[in-house]
């Protein structure tokens, strides 16, 4: 088996930096295109900086250094419409969609007790990690099921996927839940050769984790701090290229039999004791 792309093309959400921008950078490396999405702009209950027109550039800038080619747009996934826009413009320009990684997600910390969530931030979160990723599916899937040739679907979860973490009840129940659209979806897709997985990273070297904001959180609250470190592995931190390297695994020929797997990228954080 390869883990050759050539002639595919994938469709990223959240691209524009951190994990999405690695895994458009990767499968363009192995000879996929890539339609590229991310929001580009702040929401107003997420405490660190979103990503920007100027990162989404840079993804493009990378991915074309590749030698690949890429469409990007700026969306919010929590808008059908506007998902469902992204798509039909890049099978425009591409003719299919062979491979979807519904990687979009945000986080938030504090307060201590889920309970104190306010309202709004569990909207947003839950609005943009689970029906974002659902909106994806959605506006992805049909043009898979059309093309006949089969496909592969990976939603990033996490390791609060598996186990539940205090004070985020809502980052925690979205990651859950793309679990669930996951088993649903590789059952019913299975008929046309389309598999779907999920990867649950522990703490990626990304901005959503380094941000000076959660930074400071954990350092106020260190008795928290278990929620994103204390990994079996002596690493505080994977890397977003260590993410992408599944992804890799999950989307090319070397998985073509793997299906409803749910693949851990976490140096041992579930199995810590």
């Amino acid at each position: 088996m390869t883990s050759s792309l050539q002639g595919k093309v994938a469709f990223i959400t959240g691209a524009a930096r951190g994990q999405g921008r690695e895994h458009a950078v990767t499968l363009a490396r192995h000879g996929a295109n890539i339609i590229a999405l991310d929001i580009c702009k702040p929401v107003s209950t997420i405490p660190y900086e979103m990503s920007t027109s100027d990162d989404l550039a840079e993804t493009v800038a990378l991915v074309e250094a590749t030698g690949q080619k890429i469409y990007a747009a700026e969306a919010d996934v929590r808008d059908f419409d506007a998902v469902q826009q992204v798509v039909d413009d890049g099978l425009e320009q591409f003719g299919q969609i062979d491979i979807v990684l519904a990687n979009a997600g945000v986080y938030s910390f504090g307060p201590l007790d889920s309970v104190d969530i306010e309202l709004q931030r569990w909207r947003d979160i839950i609005d943009i990690n689970l029906t974002g990723a659902f909106h994806t599916l959605k506006a992805t899937i049909p043009s898979m099921i059309a093309g006949g040739t089969g496909g592969s679907i990976v939603l990033t979860s996490s390791t609060a996927g598996i186990k539940g973490l205090r004070s985020m009840a809502d980052y925690t129940a979205t990651k859950h839940g793309v679990v669930g659209l996951m088993r649903t979806f590789a059952n019913e897709l299975a008929p046309h050769k389309i598999r779907v997985n999920t990867v649950h990273p522990t703490g990626v070297n990304t901005h959503m984790v380094t941000n000076p904001q959660l930074v400071q959180w954990y350092s106020d609250h260190p008795d928290m701090a278990n929620n994103v470190s204390a990994n079996l592995l002596p690493v505080e931190l994977v890397d977003p290229h260590d993410i992408s390297e599944a992804i890799l695994y999950l989307t090319s020929d070397a998985a073509r039999y793997v299906t409803g797997l749910e693949l851990k990228i976490d140096a041992g954080f579930t199995e810590r004791a």
